[in-house]
């Protein structure tokens, strides 16, 4: 049962992810002006990550209610699931979570965009408390939830951003492809900067250290990948900004390098959710 709520964890949070960063990055990178053909790939892509989204969030709960329970999933009551939903903080959010996924489902068969980001990012900031964003109480849990939901964020307009951009580099060449990349870009170093600032404070709060240790083995061990994982993303971002000028004459090597960043970072959200699953051994005083 462990395995399937790390698997469930990681398609999970990898379609929230995609779906904040896709409903952001589209008017970022092209404006609100109509683009037929990528507004509906956009549009097919949103709605299968929905469904997704939502139906790998009732299987966590039902994840979650079975191990609570210490029972086997075809053996777990309703009752059960009821009384998680009811009495547990997990239960509590996840209600939100899954009241704002089933109308993000209806939001994506209408033209509010504004509606769309709105729902998308408040499924992503339910995801904040869940895990070690719970550990800690009173204003120190406060502030780590808070710092958790920019971390998110960040990693959402990323990787959700890089889908978009691989979508539009592979359309027929209607907007200057530079000038995309330069906007992408731009705001990307905020990106960065969030991501690492809020992930270096999660591994200070979690585990009293600097960095943990031992540095091959559990926790430690696949914080590692996730960071080199990132490492990698970050070096083929700043190959593609160093690489910006003619981009149109190269869209081939281009496309490749976005596509690997995206898989990096998809790579990435899989170690993370087994992270979620794992003690940060967290040192006292």
């Amino acid at each position: 049962m462990a395995t399937l709520l790390v698997l469930c964890r990681f398609l999970h949070f990898t379609v929230v992810l995609l779906m904040f960063g896709a409903c952001a990055f589209r008017p970022w990178l092209l404006g609100k002006s109509p683009r037929p053909v990528l507004d509906r790939q956009l549009s097919r892509i949103t709605r299968l990550l929905a469904w997704l989204a939502l139906i790998s969030a009732v299987i966590w709960l039902l994840l979650i209610s079975a191990s609570m329970a210490d029972t086997q999933l075809p053996a777990l009551e309703l009752s059960t699931v009821q009384q998680v939903l009811s009495k547990t903080f997990f239960g509590k959010v996840w209600s939100l979570h899954l009241l704002l996924n089933m109308l993000l489902v209806l939001a994506l068969f209408t033209s509010w965009t504004n509606v769309r980001l709105l729902l998308s990012a408040g499924l992503l900031v339910t995801l904040a408390p869940i895990g070690h964003g719970a550990m800690l109480d009173g204003s120190s849990g406060q502030l780590l939830i808070l710092n958790q939901v920019v971390h998110l964020l960040c990693v959402g307009a990323w990787l959700g951003g890089l889908l978009v951009l691989g979508l539009i580099i592979r359309q027929p060449a209607s907007d200057p492809l530079e000038a995309i990349l330069k906007r992408f870009s731009g705001l990307g170093y905020w990106l960065v900067a969030g991501l690492l600032i809020t992930g270096l404070i999660n591994i200070r709060v979690l585990t009293g250290q600097f960095w943990p240790t031992p540095l091959f083995s559990g926790f430690a061990l696949i914080l590692l990948i996730k960071v080199l994982l990132v490492a990698g993303m970050l070096g083929l971002a700043l190959l593609n900004r160093l690489r910006m000028r003619n981009c149109e004459q190269r869209l081939g090597s281009l496309q490749a390098s976005v596509a690997m960043e995206w898989l990096l970072g998809v790579a990435a959200v899989a170690a993370v959710s087994l992270l979620g699953t794992l003690p940060p051994m967290l040192i006292a005083g």
